[in-house]
């Protein structure tokens, strides 16, 4: 796809993550009006008196730090499943590849039966789930093999332990209460996202996210093969590691603050290339915002078409797995 195209399909996409920013800041329990928004907006900015208070404290205070997270959330899955896509050249790998999601799930667990604050949750989330990359990169040193494939299986074999782990938490955690925010946690919710959440996790979305769009045309020479990009003169060790550090920082942020939820870096870097090729220049800030704006258009059906909370899982598993046959079906050389 040329330039122009890439501009004006990167320009759609920005408004339509606008459009539904202010209809998602618009929708709640108190008021679906967007004319109460667009007052409290007005009077925020100074340019008209008069505001609700109770609107400017939903709308400042609980709606937009979740929207604002969520958009977060969503790209950095996204972006993350699209370089581990590109670095491993298999179209069928996820975010939680090397062991991120299951060791952010045993640190969250850790914190809700040692009684922990929700930050306390997020950083040990946080440690737990950088714990897992750091012993799953470990392995192919131990065994002095550092191709991707054994870096995969290191990955599968680190997953499957911290997962027995969390599996032994559960068993001896209290039923009616601890086990109760465990389940709830990893099926994925933002109910309590507040804006310090936004603090901790914009400098790691703003650095990593910048580190990969300056490595992504280094992501299509790895895509060729070793040897091509040895030829090329790239040290491949220190790029891939760079691209796998980033990505794993972005999925242990995501999930620390999220729980864990599925499809996102597994469709939406499908979804990219379908409409833009496979060229990860233009791939990567294309998924990106289509990431935000799938996870908002979730976390705004997950508040609202229900009295109670939905987890996100059970919603992008709803969604993303149709979608994902459908990819299949269209990108037909991935099964064959």
């Amino acid at each position: 796809m040329d330039n122009t195209k890439f501009r004006r399909l990167f320009t759609i996409l920005i408004v339509l993550l606008i459009i539904t920013f202010f209809i998602s800041l618009s929708i709640g329990r108190y008021s679906n009006d967007p004319l109460d928004v667009l007052n409290t907006l007005f009077s925020r900015a100074g340019w008209k008196e008069g505001s609700n208070p109770i609107m400017d404290n939903i709308v400042f205070y609980v709606r937009m730090p979740r929207i604002i997270v969520s958009m977060l959330v969503g790209a950095m899955l996204s972006l993350s499943g699209a370089v581990y896509q590109g670095v491993f050249k298999n179209p069928l790998i996820s975010p939680d590849l090397l062991g991120v999601s299951s060791g952010a799930s045993v640190g969250a667990a850790l914190a809700i039966m040692l009684g922990a604050s929700l930050a306390q949750r997020q950083i040990t989330a946080f440690l737990g789930g950088l714990l897992a990359v750091s012993i799953t990169a470990f392995i192919p040193k131990l065994f002095k093999n550092r191709n991707n494939m054994m870096l995969v299986l290191s990955g599968i074999i680190v997953s499957g332990f911290f997962c027995s782990l969390l599996s032994i938490m559960k068993f001896v955690a209290e039923e009616q209460t601890e086990l109760a925010s465990i389940v709830f946690w990893q099926m994925g919710s933002m109910a309590k996202v507040l804006g310090k959440e936004i603090v901790a996790i914009t400098p790691v979305f703003i650095i990593c996210t910048t580190v990969l769009l300056l490595l992504s045309w280094r992501i299509n020479i790895l895509s060729f093969g070793d040897l091509e990009a040895k030829s090329l003169g790239m040290n491949i060790t220190q790029i891939r590691g760079i691209i796998i550090v980033c990505a794993s920082l972005l999925t242990a942020s995501s999930v620390s603050i999220s729980g864990t939820i599925g499809w996102i870096g597994l469709v939406i870097p499908h979804l990219g290339r379908l409409a833009i090729g496979t060229d990860n220049t233009k791939v990567v800030p294309i998924t990106v915002v289509m990431g935000a704006l799938f996870m908002l258009v979730i976390d705004t059906l997950a508040r609202t078409v229900s009295t109670a909370e939905i987890p996100l899982s059970i919603l992008t598993g709803f969604v993303g797995a149709p979608l994902f046959a459908y990819l299949l079906y269209k990108q037909k050389t991935l099964v064959e």
